[in-house]
């Protein structure tokens, strides 16, 4: 018994320090990865804010802030890819041979060009023209009816919820949400039920009679 005891005692701390130096060397393996990321398509570098900064394979990553600056804890070898809208993506692979757990990296992003077709416009040589060419036009009964459809509540309620926000539009979102965030940080947002300007409101809609049920 003291035998197999002994054994059961010697298989476990082999099991322990086994882990424990998978652990070590797990530890070692990271890196804090950080750095900026700027346009270098000018002679002048600028920051490029809210890059989408992903370690490839890993389903993890971060952005970078508004002065470009990012920083994310990595693994020896990973591959970092940079996006963003309107520049080129790029790959960046961290060096397996690092010996230091920290490591920096100027980033230069490259712009997209996207070129469109080209569109002539011919415009008219006065309003006044343009008026008189307007009211001539000749709209068939099926244009009419095209322009009713596109036109009517129905489809442009469906057209409403369908569309989704652009970059900018997010962007706009998200920054005025932050902002708000920041405008209350370390105390408790306003609360309407405390505010005596919006019940001043709502007595004035009451004697008003707006609460009132309409046949």
């Amino acid at each position: 018994m003291m035998m197999k005891r002994k054994w059961w005692i010697l298989i476990l701390a082999g099991i322990m320090s086994l882990g424990a130096e998978l652990q070590a060397q797990r530890d070692t393996n990271l890196v804090q990865f950080s750095g900026l990321v700027l346009d270098g398509s000018n002679d002048q570098l600028i920051p490029v804010p809210y890059t989408n900064i992903f370690i490839k394979g890993k389903n993890r990553g971060t952005y970078s802030d508004l002065k470009g600056f990012f920083s994310i804890v990595v693994e020896k070898g990973d591959v970092i890819r940079f996006s963003t809208i309107g520049y080129e993506t790029v790959e960046y692979r961290i060096p397996k041979d690092l010996k230091d757990d920290r490591y920096s990296l100027v980033q230069l992003m490259t712009q997209d060009v996207v070129n469109l077709p080209e569109t002539v416009i011919f415009p008219w040589p006065s309003r006044d023209h343009f008026r008189l060419e307007f009211l001539a036009m000749d709209v068939t009964p099926e244009l009419q009816k095209r322009a009713a459809e596109n036109l009517a509540k129905e489809t442009l309620k469906k057209t409403e919820v369908g569309t989704r926000y652009d970059g900018d539009e997010n962007a706009d979102f998200f920054l005025r949400r932050q902002a708000s965030n920041y405008y209350y940080y370390g105390q408790a947002p306003p609360m309407n039920i405390f505010n005596p300007i919006a019940w001043g409101k709502f007595f004035k809609a009451w004697k008003a009679g707006d609460f009132k049920k309409k046949e």
